[in-house]
Parts: structure tokens; sequence; C-alpha cells
């Protein structure tokens, strides 16, 4: 009795050992062989705008690449906190895709008062896709032609000066306490409901200055409806090269829009090393360039160690503006 009882616990373990590697080996076998099927690309915001346009951009170049299609899909909510939520808790298996942006993991971390996920331990970073630079532009009445000629005025006229956003708590919003920050002025925030109203009061002169994406700055300036004076980036755009960086006036200023494509945590480090590698080759792609190119958007392309060090380097710079306003959000 004692024998059989000793050889059905040996094949009961033999049995169970071949199972496991079985199913170690089917899950190497669909690493190595992914993507297999269509992977979903969560947008956090409405269809249209432009990390909804960047999106399809992006997508339809991984699909070229990897050999199946990657799907877009829109849900907006509570400023990208909805869709990124979703995600977190999604199969970590490299098939849903979030593309985040500054507001997902970098300015609503500290924003909102609960968020429905850790934008770190939620996450794992794969690539940085862009870099969205905003552009400083004041009415053309205002006497001023640089941003040390605006320092000086502002100074000259502390809390007279009033300033336009697309509304509080957005990254335009922090951009612009940050400038105040780093010069040391003060000026009165007026919040909009969108850019587009903001910057038809900043050309009537019912306010004095805002930034706004180059995007839909540039084409004002470029009117002569608005005078450019810098952009938010380290360096200078291919589309305005006149304008300096706030940087060289301002050191260590940066207060661009991103975006860049995450997976669940837990996501196979084979996959993500898969994905990080064809979106560095996506964001060198001429077609991509010369597409991003028309909506001033600058192709970034780095590795998800880089990405994950940048994010640090976000979430603490727009932490520390937050906390000053003392803004939350619900």
């Amino acid at each position: 009795m004692r024998a059989l009882i000793s050889s059905a616990l040996i094949l009961m373990a033999s049995f169970g050992a071949s199972h496991a590697a079985a199913q170690e080996s089917s899950a190497a076998a669909a690493i190595a062989k992914y993507p297999s099927g269509p992977v979903t690309l969560v947008v956090p915001f409405a269809s249209g705008g432009p990390t909804d346009v960047l999106a399809r951009i992006v997508a339809q170049k991984l699909g070229e690449r990897l050999g199946k299609p990657f799907v877009v899909v829109n849900k907006p909510g509570a400023g990208g906190n909805t869709g990124s939520a979703g995600v977190a808790i999604a199969p970590p298996d490299g098939y849903t895709l979030l593309l985040g942006t500054v507001a997902t993991h970098g300015i609503n971390p500290s924003l909102y008062k609960t968020m429905p996920y850790d934008h770190r331990k939620d996450f794992v970073a794969i690539s940085q896709v862009s870099l969205v630079p905003n552009v400083l532009v004041v009415n053309n009445e205002l006497p001023v032609k640089s941003v040390p000629e605006l320092i000086d005025y502002l100074k000259k006229n502390q809390g007279k000066v009033f300033y336009a956003t697309p509304g509080a708590g957005t990254s335009i919003h922090l951009a612009s306490e940050l400038f105040k920050m780093m010069s040391a002025t003060d000026m009165t925030h007026v919040p909009y409901k969108g850019s587009g109203p903001a910057m038809v009061d900043v050309i009537g002169g019912q306010v004095q200055l805002m930034f706004d994406n180059s995007v839909t700055a540039l084409p004002q300036a470029h009117a002569g409806r608005v005078r450019a004076l810098a952009v938010s980036t380290p360096m200078r755009l291919k589309s305005a090269p006149e304008l300096p960086p706030i940087a060289d006036y301002l050191p260590g200023f940066a207060a661009s829009a991103w975006h860049g494509v995450f997976a669940p945590a837990g996501t196979p480090q084979p996959i993500v090393d898969k994905l990080s590698t064809a979106l560095r080759a996506v964001m060198k792609d001429p077609v991509v360039i010369e597409a991003l190119a028309k909506s001033d958007i600058v192709p970034v392309g780095n590795t998800p160690a880089e990405f994950s060090a940048f994010i640090d380097a976000e979430t603490e710079r727009w932490a520390v503006v937050v906390k000053k306003l003392n803004l939350k959000a619900d």
C-alpha cells in the first residue's frame, strides 16, 4: 500500500512539474510572438484633440512595424484620470496600453485630492514619444519685446498685469505660475474655458499675456495679432527659430506638454523592451517627423529608464507649483 501511495505521489508531483513547465513554455511562446493580435492604445481624452491626433499617427506606424493593428480608443474624463485608471487595472500582457501625458503622469498626482491609480506603481513607462512646446505671447500694446523686458515690466507693475489660461490646474496654468516663481514676479490669473477664448482676449487686450501650445500660438504671432517672446522648450523651434528658450533667461525653466506610452505594471520586460524599441524607431520615421511637424510636435523616443527618470523629474517639478498654489481638484 505504501508503495502504491508513494508511486501516486511521485506521479502527481511529476505531473505538476510537467504542467508548470508547460505553462511557462506557453507563456514564453506568447511573449516571443507578441503581438499576436490587436493592441488597444487608450487615449484618456476626447477624440480630435492633439493627444488623439498623435495617438493615431503613432498607432498606425506601430502597427506597420509590429505586424498587428494598434487601435486607438478614447476614454476621456477627470482630466485624463478615467482612461488611465482603466489601463492601470488591465491585464499586464501588452495588449492594453496608455498614451499618458503631463497631466496624467506629471500634474494630476499632486493636483487631485484622490487618485484612482498610482502613476508610478500601477504603470511601467515604455517610451516618451513627444514634446509639445508652449509659446509665451503678449498683447501687442504691452511695451516689451523680450523676456528680460517682460520680467522688468512685471517687477515694476506687480499684480497689475493679467495673464490668461485655458483653466485652473491646466498645464498652461502651472507653466505660467512656474514662470512667476522663477522670475520672482507677480501677475493676476484669469482662467478661461479653453485656450481659444483666452487667446481672443489676449489679442483684444483684456488680458496682457499667456502661454499657449505653439500650434495655436505661432499662427497668431506670425499674423501679427500677438507678439511672441520665447518658447518653453530647452531648444529653439524649427518653425520659429527666432524665439529663444525661456531657459536662456531663467535657467532650468521647462514647461511643455508631453506624451508617452505606458503599460500596466507587471507587463513582461521582453514586451516592454519590444514596444520601446519599436516606438523609438517610429519616432525617427521621416513620415512621422513630417506629420508631427505640421502640429509643431517634437518627436522624442527614449528608453524605459530615461522615460521613468523624466517622469520623476516632472512629478517633482509640478508638485512644487501645485503646493505653492494650494491647488486641489476633486
